[in-house]
Parts: structure tokens; sequence; C-alpha cells
């Protein structure tokens, strides 16, 4: 998936646990990467126009992720990768090279998501031709919410799974009231309280490349099928799942800091938009009185 894994663990249940997530993530990455030519969804992207039996956990990361983008009005879209791919960024982040000579291309929008047709009862896709699927952060997102569940049901708690900063908790610390957890600013980060839930951070910090003369970032916006000239750096939210987390720190991040912050208020997400020039602000519930900052 392209990040790192961090667990915060009981001491005795470190071993045990442990194995459950990296088992778990081993799964869903095999599954899921577009990066790998034998995954599942690789195979399914080679397919389009007919229909296709996928795996459960296939069907229910696309099922979550047509929810969204409906839900999003198509801000979040999960079949950009073409888009991506004309961009540059057409293997791992970190075999990217630091500089692309490709030549410039214009946006395609996305928008075909809608014409992928499911059937539950065979649990078959069939995707429109000329499109390919590419998950990203909310199968990532996903992930996190399923590990804490599969550790939940070995019964070990309290525990933190942290994927690239996108998290979720289950329990609290040991003689604690919340979790501290840092969140990015452009040149300061903060702590805030976390009791239960998850947080996700979506921003242009790490992953940009160079196109030509252009620098590019992977955070499409559909409605140009180029990356989102969005005023923001970052977006952190705090929700209930870290799928949920994940979708909406993205798109507030592709709306931009007026509509983004509309965006989050009008679900009831908690949420901070820092902007490319490191101001910020906040929707409630966000705990804006009691975050600490710290200096970088």
């Amino acid at each position: 998936m392209g990040t790192t894994i961090s667990l915060l663990l009981p001491e005795r249940q470190t071993e045990q646990g442990t194995q459950i997530v990296r088992t778990l993530f081993s799964e869903w990455e095999g599954t899921l990467s577009r990066f790998l030519p034998e995954s599942e969804l690789s195979m399914l992207n080679q397919q389009a126009g007919k229909p296709v039996a996928v795996s459960e956990l296939l069907y229910q990361v696309l099922a979550t992720a047509l929810t969204a983008a409906q839900a999003t009005q198509g801000v979040y879209d999960p079949a950009m990768l073409d888009q991506l791919v004309q961009l540059g960024y057409d293997r791992t982040f970190d075999d990217l090279p630091a500089v692309q000579f490709s030549p410039i291309i214009p946006g395609e929008p996305g928008g075909r998501w809608r014409g992928i047709r499911v059937d539950p009862l065979r649990r078959q896709v069939t995707l429109p031709a000329g499109i390919k699927l590419d998950f990203g952060g909310i199968a990532k997102g996903m992930a996190v919410d399923a590990a804490l569940e599969e550790l939940c049901q070995s019964a070990i708690s309290p525990a933190m799974v942290n994927a690239g900063g996108d998290l979720a908790v289950l329990g609290l610390p040991p003689a604690a009231e919340h979790w501290p957890i840092a969140v990015p600013g452009r040149e300061r980060f903060w702590t805030i309280p976390l009791h239960h839930g998850a947080v996700a951070t979506s921003g242009i910090a790490h992953r940009h490349w160079w196109q030509g003369q252009t620098l590019r970032h992977h955070l499409l916006d559909p409605r140009t099928g180029l990356p989102a000239q969005s005023d923001l750096w970052s977006v952190t939210v705090v929700a209930d799942r870290c799928e949920q987390a994940e979708v909406a720190a993205k798109v507030a991040f592709i709306l931009g800091s007026q509509k983004g912050a509309d965006f989050l208020r009008k679900h009831r997400i908690a949420g901070l938009l820092v902007r490319e020039d490191g101001s910020w602000n906040t929707v409630e519930p966000w705990p804006a009185q009691i975050m600490e900052e710290e200096s970088l």
C-alpha cells in the first residue's frame, strides 16, 4: 500500500496482534494493489466490458467506494487510474523518478464510475470499457478498520493501527483518558485528544512529482482529471471509522478551504484545514480550544 503500518498493542499480546494485522494487510494488498499485475484488482481492470466474478473483499471495497462516490456527487471517484497513469504516477511512489520529461496532457474528467454494474447475488462486476479502478486511500482506511475489528474479536485491546497517518483506535491506553494524536500543519503540528474513532489526513506534503516542468500530485479532481487546484496544504478529519475519515479528508482537500469546510460542516465531520500559506481553520466539533501546538 506504499506506506508503513505501525501498531500500539498491549505488551503481552504484541506478537499475536502484529501477526493478525500483518496477515490482513498482506491479503488486502495482494487483492487490491494496482501495482501488482497478479492482484485481483489488476486482473479485473483488464477485463472491462464483461461481467467478472470477484472475491467478497474486492466486492465490499468496490461497493463502499461507489457509495462514497455517490454521497460526494463524484468528487471522490474510484475510476481515475488512467488519469493518474497519464500524469506520470505509473509505478509505486518510491520508484517514481525525481523528474519526468513526459509530454503535458490535458485532463480527462472522471464520472464514469456511474457506468459500473454490480450484481450482488452473483457477486459480479462489469466495468465500462475504457476505465480502470484505483481505490487508493479508501482501501487503506477500510483495512485499518478491518484490522481493529479482528483485534477486537481476538480480545486484543487497547490498540491503535496507524497506516501512514491514517489511524483508528480501540479502547483507551492504560491509566489514560484519551490517545494523544499528532496532527500536521504547514510549519508546526498539534496534539489532539482522541477518545475513540479514527483520524485521516489528506495532503500534498509527500506524494508529488514532476512531469516536464509541471509539479503534479496524486489528489486528482474528477471534475478536471488533473491534480486538484486547491488552496489547501492538508486536511485532517476525525470520524467514527477510518474509511469515512479518508474520503472526507480527500474530498474536502479537492474542494478547497471554503467549499471543503462547507462539505465537512454539512456532514457534521470535525476537521482541520491547513492552507498553503500555513494559516488554518477548523470545523466543529474539532477541539480547537485544546489543541497543543508544537513547532517542527
